[in-house]
C-alpha cells in the first residue's frame, strides 16, 4: 500500500491531490465535479482519516471558487458512505 502510517507525508499529498483536481476543474470552468474515496482501497488510507482531508480541502476549495458549484462525494460501499456521513456531520475530526 502507498498508506504507511501517517507519518510519511500522506495526508499532504493526499490533500495536494483534492486541490490540484479541484484547480484543474476551475481552470476549465467545470461547474461540478466528483471524487472517490481516494487512496482507500488497495492503497490502504483509512477511510475516516482520508474523508477529513477530502471534505476539509473541497470545502476551503469552494469557499473562493467562481465555477465549481458542486462537489459529488461517491461512496463504493457503506463503510465509505458512513465516514462521508460522519465528517460531514461534523462528528469526526478534521
Amino acid at each position: 500500500p502507498v498508506y504507511q502510517d501517517g507519518r510519511h507525508g500522506e495526508p499532504e499529498l493526499l490533500a495536494s491531490c483534492y486541490r490540484e483536481s479541484l484547480k484543474l476543474a476551475e481552470a476549465h470552468g467545470c461547474a461540478s465535479i466528483a471524487f472517490p474515496a481516494i487512496s482507500c482501497g488497495v492503497y490502504g488510507y483509512p477511510i475516516a482519516e482520508a474523508t477529513a482531508i477530502a471534505v476539509r480541502e473541497v470545502r476551503a476549495f469552494c469557499a473562493q471558487a467562481r465555477a465549481v458549484r458542486q462537489v459529488t462525494f461517491a461512496c463504493f460501499g457503506e463503510e465509505a458512505l458512513q465516514a462521508y456521513r460522519q465528517t460531514l456531520l461534523g462528528t469526526l475530526p478534521d
